[in-house]
């Protein structure tokens, strides 16, 4: 064993083993093995995946690559060959040199077909069309023709696959087998047996990621139907997963059922803010307005899925008491609207003939990398105290942290918090109680809720006050600054694991209210003459070269995943 200071090289990693196959004429190297989505250890590359791999599509319903395979769909069949092998163990040449290959009578199903040595694919062959024409055919002998008033249209593979794949016209004359409608599953799911074509990845999901054994398929042949389990509602953190995962219109969403047409969303890259996670999502939105949250795939973030409680966090963006205009208090006419220049420029004035040490700072951790920091360099200049307030929750095994910031690791980075979140707000609240805190600025916080009454706040000369929603706190504000909920704006936050992630703008915020980032920008400007910064982009750059967390990484880099700061912990 090498001494803790020694220099002596690491042992390089053993390398992988790959395969060669060909798919569709085209040559493509594989790994022997891949992880299995569970529990982690290697087993054999599947033809779906060796196809993936070459870029060449294959229709499936039931298989999922962060699933347990089940094979029971049939629309992943494929057609393939092997190398002929001669007695000497090794394959058989044709005459123009190429390996002879032995075509399998019998077609199989590629989501869990292993790979061999020389195997070659074929996925676009007469035989193949016929049999997803089939697969369909059968598909659709008892699905209702409802495509018009489904929820999934527009996202249906079942649609998709019938265009690309099947036939023009229907043989089955028939009456259908009618099913269950309107299934009320639990408190945020419906169901639709009628729509739903078995292919069993609620079950496994629900069952093998989430560990909830709640769903499963009771009947026979025709007549079988998803259902829960007797006098049980299917209610966990984690359910409208399902409704991403089914492949038809069969589970649907309580929150986003009849409420827009998916072809008129616009969708944004963004992040959940309900707990430090960080899972990756899609925003949904439309006219200014947010529809839905889904899950955006990030496999060192939260995979595939996200949880209720963060996917239904979103409302309050367009609740009707929105902080709107900026407001001055006057003795006369108490709060009253003003102009941001107004504002920012009494503002100013009052921080520049601040004595010393007499402002408090209380930010958010559920601001931005880029806010916080513009907060801390601000703080420096006047000498004041910062702090963030903790929340506190339950977290589980699979997503759900205990924090409930978004942002808890970058404010510990950009020292606007210590090794404890509120351990400085008693600090504030003596100071204020002393005299010696004459100048508190709130950013997102109620602080009334967090030792800092309304007598207490009483006792400040200037109470400067940025925040969404009206609270106790903005009530008794001298200055009210309105600011935007994230998806209103851009910007980054670090994750609970020490991963910054960037977010996009979805919506124009309400009235006169203005990016966070914006606005304490012009404010840094007017009280220290620091220039400003014109672009996030430029703010995130700068804020990298002066904190050594973060430095090297650029807006750029990051990415749509994300970028996990080295030596975070």
């Amino acid at each position: 064993m090498s001494s803790p200071g020694s220099t002596e090289a690491k042992p390089t990693p053993p390398a992988v083993e790959t395969l060669t196959v060909k798919v569709d004429g085209k040559i493509v190297v594989v790994p022997r093995t891949t992880p299995d989505p569970l529990s982690g250890k290697p087993v054999p590359t599947t033809m779906i995946q060796a196809c993936a791999a070459a870029q060449i599509d294959v229709p499936h319903y039931c298989y999922h690559p962060k699933l347990p395979v089940a094979g029971n769909c049939r629309m992943c069949l494929v057609e393939f060959g092997t190398p002929v092998i001669g007695p000497d163990r090794k394959p058989i040449l044709n005459p123009d040199g190429t390996v002879k290959i032995n075509k399998s009578p019998r077609p199989a199903i590629a989501c869990a077909t292993p790979i061999s040595p020389g195997m070659e694919i074929y996925t676009n062959t007469p035989g193949v069309r016929q049999m997803r024409e089939g697969v369909l055919e059968f598909l659709l002998i008892n699905h209702p023709l409802d495509c018009p008033i489904c929820d999934q249209a527009g996202e249906c593979k079942l649609q998709e696959y019938s265009v690309e794949y099947g036939q023009a016209a229907s043989r089955f004359v028939e009456e259908k087998v009618h099913k269950p409608k309107h299934v009320d599953l639990g408190p945020r799911i419906v169901l639709d047996d009628e729509r739903c074509i078995l292919c069993s990845r609620c079950i496994r999901f629900t069952r093998d990621i989430v560990g909830d054994d709640a769903l499963g398929i009771v009947g026979r042949g025709s007549h079988s139907a998803l259902t829960r389990y007797p006098d049980k509602p299917f209610d966990n953190n984690y359910t409208l997963n399902t409704v991403d995962l089914c492949p038809v219109g069969a589970l649907t969403s309580k929150d986003f059922r009849f409420q827009m047409r998916v072809w008129f969303l616009k969708e944004t890259k963004s992040l959940c803010t309900t707990c430090a996670t960080g899972c990756n999502i899609v925003i949904g939105s439309r006219e200014e307005k947010v529809y839905r949250y889904e899950p955006r795939q990030n496999d060192a973030v939260n995979s595939c899925w996200m949880c209720d409680e963060g996917r239904l966090n979103y409302k309050w963006i367009g609740r009707a008491d929105r902080l709107a205009k900026c407001r001055v208090r006057n003795a006369e006419h108490g709060l009253t609207d003003a102009t941001w220049s107004a504002v920012l420029r009494e503002i100013s004035e009052k921080l520049q003939k601040a004595p010393r040490a007499s402002v408090a700072i209380v930010a958010s951790a559920r601001q931005t990398n880029e806010e916080l920091f513009l907060l801390k360099k601000l703080a420096t200049r006047l000498g004041a105290i910062t702090d963030s307030v903790p929340r506190c929750g339950e977290g589980d095994r699979l997503l759900v942290n205990a924090d409930k910031n978004p942002n808890s690791m970058g404010a510990r980075f950009l020292g606007v918090c210590y090794t404890e979140m509120g351990i400085n707000l008693p600090r504030i609240a003596d100071g204020i109680s002393k005299g010696t805190i004459k100048t508190l600025i709130v950013c997102g916080e109620d602080v009334t809720r967090h030792g800092l009454g309304a007598d207490l706040l009483a006792r400040l000369e200037t109470l400067i006050v940025g925040d969404i929603l009206p609270n106790d706190t903005t009530a008794l504000a001298h200055y009210l600054l309105p600011g935007c909920a994230h998806a209103e704006k851009r910007g980054t936050f670090t994750n609970a694991k020490g991963r910054v992630q960037r977010f996009m703008k979805a919506i124009e915020p309400r009235g006169d209210a203005r990016p966070e980032w914006e606005f304490l920008q012009e404010l840094l400007f007017h009280v220290t003459g620091q220039s400003g910064f014109v672009s996030i982009e430029g703010l995130f750059n700068q804020m990298a070269k002066e904190i050594p967390a973060f430095q090297g990484l650029t807006w750029a880099a990051l990415g749509d995943s994300g970028v996990t700061i080295p030596n975070s912990f």
